[in-house]
């Protein structure tokens, strides 16, 4: 039995079935590429969801953990930490919001979204308390709490969890028509990602963002962005609301902040709307934490330093484009914006998952989101080279077909 078999065996005993994932078990990883426990390399596709489009393992961001592990770690908010004023003041600096209230996970800074806009909601444009309405997008993901999946339009997310929470409405995604009709004196906000990466990354039309701007002002609303997968360089700008210059009223960061290295994440917008928050209104006793803080530091100036937006841009329109080229029959469409690029397998060839797991074989690792779907988003500092070695294999894996086998006529 491989060193894997054993492991594999070990979680599939004691670890709650709550996953499906690929039959590889990782233990090193460096840049782009990881290693699993068998010595075999793979270049990493996936970026643990974009939480890693730094690279892992990155030199300064190890650095940067290391030396504030050996100095002080956590304090609780109880007190103030020499990090996390100067980690705040570049986040701000960075995403252009004047405050940002950290937190541990996305989920975490979602519900800090909605708990903000809500009292926005009853404080400032004074809804009638318990009436607020917020306004999501069908096929939404912000996470997997009990009031973050109450507004999930996947029946799986919600199956036996229930009762869920009240006051919101599902409009389709990328649909102004439909928000401007949903909105009422009651709603205090629309929550959205600008372009869905676990529905199957799903792009809306050119313009949509401009469109939620206008509307959400003229009729007093605020627009909350979720950013977690899509910001910090991922589709080709530091924020994907920047393709449209389309400024929202507050966004939700995660996943990258700290460069796949600690969970970090945070609410952030202007006074007006985190000025409803006072002493004891919100907390966490990790948010904000010096080590987290630390590493956040290292993780953004990266980002910026190393310029990966524009390489994300640059290296992802290229490798959409081959992607496009190799015109396979099993493929419906490739569609994405920077590094965050999905294949949308034909029905009849089959699902997603056979083409990730021949994919592993051969050394590359993605992940199938919405059964159809290959989902592509390597570390913002994978090269060139490293994409034109992976080509090849995808072009031949795509070719492939993993229709269900059809029972015998008689």
């Amino acid at each position: 039995m491989s060193r894997s078999e054993q492991l594999l065996k070990e979680v599939v005993k004691y670890s709650a079935n709550n996953y499906k994932p690929l039959d590889v078990v990782l233990e090193r990883g460096l840049g782009p590429w990881v290693w699993d426990v068998d010595g075999k390399k793979y270049l990493d596709c996936l970026s643990a969801y974009s939480a890693v489009n730094q690279g892992h393992c990155h030199p300064r961001i190890v650095k940067a953990a290391q030396e504030q592990a050996a100095r002080l770690t956590l304090t609780s908010r109880a007190f103030h930490n020499d990090q996390m004023g100067p980690f705040l003041h570049q986040l701000c600096e960075l995403a252009g919001f004047a405050k940002a209230l950290p937190m541990n996970s996305g989920a975490e800074a979602v519900e800090t979204a909605i708990k903000a806009i809500r009292k926005w909601g009853y404080k400032v444009k004074k809804i009638p308390e318990g009436k607020a309405e917020i306004i999501v997008s069908a096929g939404n993901f912000h996470g997997r709490t009990t009031t973050i999946i109450s507004f999930s339009t996947e029946a799986q997310y919600k199956d036996g969890f229930g009762p869920f929470t009240p006051g919101f409405k599902i409009i389709p995604f990328g649909d102004a028509a439909a928000l401007e009709k949903a909105i009422t004196p009651n709603t205090c906000a629309f929550l959205t990602e600008p372009l869905q990466g676990e529905a199957g990354v799903i792009v809306a039309k050119d313009g949509w963002l401009k469109q939620i701007r206008e509307i959400t002002k003229k009729h007093n609303v605020l627009w909350v962005d979720d950013e977690i997968q899509t910001g910090l360089g991922r589709t080709g700008k530091m924020f994907a609301w920047q393709w449209e210059n389309a400024r929202p009223d507050a966004v939700i960061v995660g996943k990258a902040v700290a460069g796949g290295m600690y969970p970090v994440s945070a609410f952030l917008a202007d006074e007006n709307v985190m000025g409803v928050f006072h002493p004891g209104d919100h907390g966490s006793t990790f948010g904000g934490n010096p080590f987290g803080a630390a590493i956040g530091r290292a993780a953004l100036s990266v980002l910026v330093e190393e310029k990966l937006a524009d390489r994300a841009q640059e290296l992802g329109t290229w490798f959409m484009g081959e992607l496009k080229k190799m015109n396979s029959p099993q493929v419906v469409e490739v569609r994405g914006k920077g590094l965050l690029i999905g294949v949308e397998i034909k029905v009849e060839a089959g699902t997603a998952r056979p083409y990730c797991e021949a994919l592993a074989e051969r050394g590359i690792l993605c992940k199938e989101t919405h059964d159809q779907v290959v989902r592509f988003a390597p570390a913002l500092t994978v090269s060139k080279s490293d994409l034109e070695w992976a080509l090849p294999k995808i072009e031949e894996v795509l070719a492939m077909s993993f229709a269900p086998a059809m029972a015998a006529s008689h």
